[in-house]
Protein backbone atom coordinates (compact mmCIF):
# COMPACT_ATOMS: atom_id res chain seq x y z
CA UNK A 1 0.00 0.00 0.00
CA UNK A 2 1.17 3.27 -0.63
CA UNK A 3 0.72 6.23 1.68
CA UNK A 4 -0.01 9.97 1.37
CA UNK A 5 1.41 10.77 4.48
CA UNK A 6 3.16 8.87 7.51
CA UNK A 7 3.73 10.06 10.77
CA UNK A 8 6.32 8.49 12.74
CA UNK A 9 6.66 8.48 16.83
CA UNK A 10 9.43 7.66 19.09
CA UNK A 11 5.98 6.26 21.72
CA UNK A 12 2.58 5.16 20.93
CA UNK A 13 0.61 8.52 21.44
CA UNK A 14 3.15 10.98 19.68
CA UNK A 15 1.16 11.53 17.31
CA UNK A 16 -1.65 11.93 18.41
CA UNK A 17 -0.74 14.38 21.08
CA UNK A 18 0.95 16.64 18.48
CA UNK A 19 -0.38 15.93 14.79
CA UNK A 20 -3.80 14.05 14.91
CA UNK A 21 -5.59 17.12 14.11
CA UNK A 22 -3.25 16.77 10.60
CA UNK A 23 -3.89 13.60 10.13
CA UNK A 24 -7.63 13.23 10.78
CA UNK A 25 -7.76 16.55 8.29
CA UNK A 26 -6.07 14.52 5.10
CA UNK A 27 -8.19 11.62 6.40
CA UNK A 28 -10.76 13.54 5.71
CA UNK A 29 -9.43 15.09 2.63
CA UNK A 30 -8.91 11.70 1.20
CA UNK A 31 -5.28 10.73 1.52
CA UNK A 32 -3.77 7.71 2.30
CA UNK A 33 -2.35 7.94 5.98
CA UNK A 34 -0.66 5.34 7.93
CA UNK A 35 1.25 5.66 11.30
CA UNK A 36 4.94 3.76 12.19
CA UNK A 37 5.23 4.05 16.38
CA UNK A 38 9.45 3.19 16.64
CA UNK A 39 8.66 1.55 20.25
CA UNK A 40 6.08 0.51 22.65
CA UNK A 41 6.52 3.15 25.20
CA UNK A 42 7.30 0.01 27.68
CA UNK A 43 9.28 2.30 30.05
CA UNK A 44 6.30 4.48 30.77
CA UNK A 45 5.08 5.10 34.40
CA UNK A 46 1.46 4.30 34.03
CA UNK A 47 -0.06 1.16 31.86
CA UNK A 48 2.22 -1.28 30.39
CA UNK A 49 3.27 -2.19 26.94
CA UNK A 50 0.63 -4.40 26.11
CA UNK A 51 -1.83 -1.67 26.91
CA UNK A 52 -0.61 0.77 25.20
CA UNK A 53 -0.17 -1.23 21.55
CA UNK A 54 -4.24 -1.99 22.42
CA UNK A 55 -4.96 2.40 22.84
CA UNK A 56 -2.62 2.54 19.82
CA UNK A 57 -4.79 0.46 18.04
CA UNK A 58 -8.11 2.06 19.35
CA UNK A 59 -6.47 5.62 18.57
CA UNK A 60 -6.14 4.40 14.82
CA UNK A 61 -9.71 3.52 14.33
CA UNK A 62 -10.87 6.37 15.79
CA UNK A 63 -8.93 8.62 13.26
CA UNK A 64 -9.39 6.38 9.87
CA UNK A 65 -5.87 5.40 9.55
CA UNK A 66 -5.10 2.88 6.91
CA UNK A 67 -1.88 1.53 8.83
CA UNK A 68 -0.02 1.46 11.91
CA UNK A 69 2.84 -0.73 13.08
CA UNK A 70 5.10 -0.66 16.23
CA UNK A 71 9.42 -1.89 15.10
CA UNK A 72 10.15 -1.88 18.81
CA UNK A 73 13.66 -0.62 18.55
CA UNK A 74 13.45 -0.24 22.66
CA UNK A 75 12.22 2.34 24.82
CA UNK A 76 14.97 4.64 26.27
CA UNK A 77 17.63 2.88 25.36
CA UNK A 78 17.07 2.28 21.09
CA UNK A 79 20.88 1.81 20.15
CA UNK A 80 22.29 -0.35 17.24
CA UNK A 81 22.31 2.78 14.94
CA UNK A 82 22.67 0.79 11.61
CA UNK A 83 19.81 -1.58 12.29
CA UNK A 84 17.54 0.73 13.68
CA UNK A 85 17.97 2.76 10.84
CA UNK A 86 17.36 -0.22 8.40
CA UNK A 87 14.24 -1.16 10.37
CA UNK A 88 12.73 2.27 9.69
CA UNK A 89 13.83 2.09 5.82
CA UNK A 90 11.95 -0.55 5.34
CA UNK A 91 8.74 0.90 5.91
CA UNK A 92 9.56 3.69 4.39
CA UNK A 93 10.17 1.84 1.29
CA UNK A 94 7.09 -0.56 1.93
CA UNK A 95 4.63 2.17 2.14
CA UNK A 96 6.65 4.88 -0.17
CA UNK A 97 5.32 7.96 1.68
CA UNK A 98 5.52 11.78 -0.04
CA UNK A 99 5.76 13.29 3.68
CA UNK A 100 6.95 11.90 6.83
CA UNK A 101 5.47 13.51 10.14
CA UNK A 102 8.89 13.10 12.79
CA UNK A 103 9.25 13.71 16.50
CA UNK A 104 10.27 17.39 17.64
CA UNK A 105 13.90 18.08 16.81
CA UNK A 106 14.30 19.04 20.22
CA UNK A 107 12.11 17.90 23.56
CA UNK A 108 11.62 17.52 27.10
CA UNK A 109 12.05 13.69 26.42
CA UNK A 110 15.32 12.83 24.86
CA UNK A 111 14.15 10.37 22.91
CA UNK A 112 12.14 12.64 20.85
CA UNK A 113 15.54 14.49 19.99
CA UNK A 114 16.93 11.17 19.36
CA UNK A 115 14.17 10.35 17.39
CA UNK A 116 13.59 13.32 14.99
CA UNK A 117 17.42 12.45 14.14
CA UNK A 118 17.04 8.83 13.30
CA UNK A 119 13.70 9.06 10.93
CA UNK A 120 15.03 12.06 9.22
CA UNK A 121 18.24 10.07 8.36
CA UNK A 122 16.35 6.98 7.38
CA UNK A 123 14.11 8.59 4.87
CA UNK A 124 17.55 10.31 3.29
CA UNK A 125 19.02 7.08 3.48
CA UNK A 126 16.17 4.93 1.82
CA UNK A 127 16.52 7.08 -1.32
CA UNK A 128 20.01 5.14 -1.71
CA UNK A 129 19.93 2.64 -4.49
CA UNK A 130 23.21 0.55 -2.44
CA UNK A 131 21.21 -0.06 0.88
CA UNK A 132 20.02 -3.41 0.39
CA UNK A 133 16.36 -4.09 2.63
CA UNK A 134 13.56 -6.40 2.22
CA UNK A 135 9.98 -5.59 2.97
CA UNK A 136 8.96 -7.06 6.42
CA UNK A 137 5.58 -8.13 4.86
CA UNK A 138 6.94 -10.77 2.32
CA UNK A 139 10.56 -10.52 2.34
CA UNK A 140 11.00 -9.33 -0.96
CA UNK A 141 13.69 -6.75 -2.37
CA UNK A 142 12.77 -3.31 -1.92
CA UNK A 143 13.77 -0.55 -4.36
CA UNK A 144 14.82 3.10 -3.04
CA UNK A 145 12.31 5.43 -1.81
CA UNK A 146 12.94 8.80 -0.46
CA UNK A 147 9.82 10.97 0.51
CA UNK A 148 9.44 14.22 -0.74
CA UNK A 149 9.10 16.23 2.48
CA UNK A 150 10.30 15.24 6.01
CA UNK A 151 8.47 17.97 8.75
CA UNK A 152 8.77 18.00 12.63
CA UNK A 153 5.95 18.53 14.69
CA UNK A 154 5.75 20.35 18.19
CA UNK A 155 5.89 18.53 21.17
CA UNK A 156 5.81 19.27 24.70
CA UNK A 157 8.28 21.93 24.61
CA UNK A 158 6.89 25.35 22.99
CA UNK A 159 8.89 26.65 19.83
CA UNK A 160 7.51 29.16 16.94
CA UNK A 161 6.30 27.00 14.13
CA UNK A 162 7.75 27.56 10.21
CA UNK A 163 4.55 26.68 9.54
CA UNK A 164 1.04 25.71 11.07
CA UNK A 165 -2.05 23.61 9.94
CA UNK A 166 -5.48 24.18 10.67
CA UNK A 167 -7.51 21.94 12.22
CA UNK A 168 -10.05 23.85 13.72
CA UNK A 169 -12.96 21.37 12.37
CA UNK A 170 -10.99 18.44 13.64
CA UNK A 171 -10.16 19.57 17.66
CA UNK A 172 -12.13 17.53 19.36
CA UNK A 173 -11.87 14.29 17.43
CA UNK A 174 -7.62 15.17 17.92
CA UNK A 175 -8.85 15.05 22.12
CA UNK A 176 -10.29 11.93 21.57
CA UNK A 177 -7.96 10.26 19.97
CA UNK A 178 -5.93 11.42 22.91
CA UNK A 179 -7.83 10.06 25.24
CA UNK A 180 -7.95 6.59 23.41
CA UNK A 181 -4.99 6.44 26.08
CA UNK A 182 -6.74 5.77 29.00
CA UNK A 183 -3.76 4.63 30.91
CA UNK A 184 -1.64 7.74 29.98
CA UNK A 185 -3.44 10.75 30.26
CA UNK A 186 -6.59 11.64 33.35
CA UNK A 187 -10.15 10.42 32.21
CA UNK A 188 -12.84 10.47 34.94
CA UNK A 189 -14.45 6.85 33.70
CA UNK A 190 -11.23 5.38 33.98
CA UNK A 191 -11.35 4.41 37.43
CA UNK A 192 -9.07 1.70 37.47
CA UNK A 193 -5.87 3.81 36.40
CA UNK A 194 -6.46 6.18 39.20
CA UNK A 195 -3.90 4.39 41.50
CA UNK A 196 -1.65 4.98 39.18
CA UNK A 197 1.95 7.06 39.42
CA UNK A 198 1.28 10.51 38.48
CA UNK A 199 2.73 12.06 35.77
CA UNK A 200 3.54 15.07 33.54
CA UNK A 201 1.09 13.95 31.23
CA UNK A 202 -1.58 12.67 33.57
CA UNK A 203 -2.79 15.22 35.51
CA UNK A 204 -6.69 16.51 35.21
CA UNK A 205 -5.21 19.81 33.54
CA UNK A 206 -3.19 18.54 30.99
CA UNK A 207 -5.95 18.70 28.40
CA UNK A 208 -5.74 22.05 29.02
CA UNK A 209 -2.29 22.89 28.14
CA UNK A 210 -2.86 20.63 24.34
CA UNK A 211 -6.20 23.33 24.17
CA UNK A 212 -4.08 26.39 24.68
CA UNK A 213 -1.62 25.12 22.50
CA UNK A 214 -2.81 24.94 19.44
CA UNK A 215 -5.13 28.20 19.88
CA UNK A 216 -1.81 30.24 19.95
CA UNK A 217 -0.54 28.32 17.20
CA UNK A 218 -4.27 29.02 15.67
CA UNK A 219 -3.82 32.25 16.32
CA UNK A 220 -1.08 32.77 13.88
CA UNK A 221 -3.50 32.63 11.08
CA UNK A 222 -6.73 33.68 12.76
CA UNK A 223 -8.47 30.14 13.20
CA UNK A 224 -9.83 28.61 16.62
CA UNK A 225 -6.65 25.83 16.45
CA UNK A 226 -4.09 24.75 15.11
CA UNK A 227 -1.07 22.25 14.67
CA UNK A 228 2.85 23.76 14.21
CA UNK A 229 5.82 22.42 12.86
CA UNK A 230 8.91 22.50 11.80
CA UNK A 231 11.29 21.71 8.23
CA UNK A 232 13.91 19.27 8.36
CA UNK A 233 17.24 20.93 6.47
CA UNK A 234 15.22 21.65 3.23
CA UNK A 235 14.54 24.91 1.90
CA UNK A 236 10.34 25.23 1.00
CA UNK A 237 9.24 26.49 -2.30
CA UNK A 238 5.71 27.60 -3.27
CA UNK A 239 4.08 27.21 -6.89
CA UNK A 240 3.32 30.95 -6.41
CA UNK A 241 3.39 34.21 -3.47
CA UNK A 242 -1.01 32.70 -3.19
CA UNK A 243 -0.18 29.47 -1.67
CA UNK A 244 0.52 31.20 1.41
CA UNK A 245 -1.81 32.09 3.79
Amino acid sequence: MKLDILAIGVHPDDSELSCSGTLIKHVDLGYKVGILDLTQGELGSRGSAELRLQEANAAKELMGILVRENINIGDGFFHKEKENLLKIIEYIRLWKPEIVLANAISDRHPDHGRGAELVARACFLSGLIKINTHSPIDGNVQEKWRPKNVYHYIQDNYSTPDFVVDISAYMEQKVQSILSYKSQFFLPSAEEYKDQPQTPISGKGFMDYIYAKDKVFGRSIQVDYAEGFHFSNKVPGVKDLFDLV
